[in-house]
């Protein structure tokens, strides 16, 4: 269905940078993706993607918010 797609779509908000600190800290102790998800209100996935999508050797809060911001500018 379009409108329940469009709704779903409308509530979806970007990581903040205090819950990217929160997935630096569960993940460096070694808590599973699913939990840390749990925590912070966030389906797996989006942790997951979160974590992929910026860590070069380890994932940085800071480096991951300022990679956002770039790519919202393009």
């Amino acid at each position: 269905n379009t409108t329940r797609r469009k709704t779903i779509m409308s509530q979806y908000h970007h990581l903040t940078i205090l819950e990217r600190e929160r997935i630096f800290l569960l993940h460096e102790e070694g808590v599973s993706i699913r939990k840390i998800g749990n925590d912070i209100h966030r389906s797996p996935s989006t942790i997951s993607r979160e974590l992929r999508r910026n860590k070069e050797k380890t994932y940085s809060p800071s480096k991951a918010d300022k990679k956002y911001a770039s790519r919202r500018k393009d």
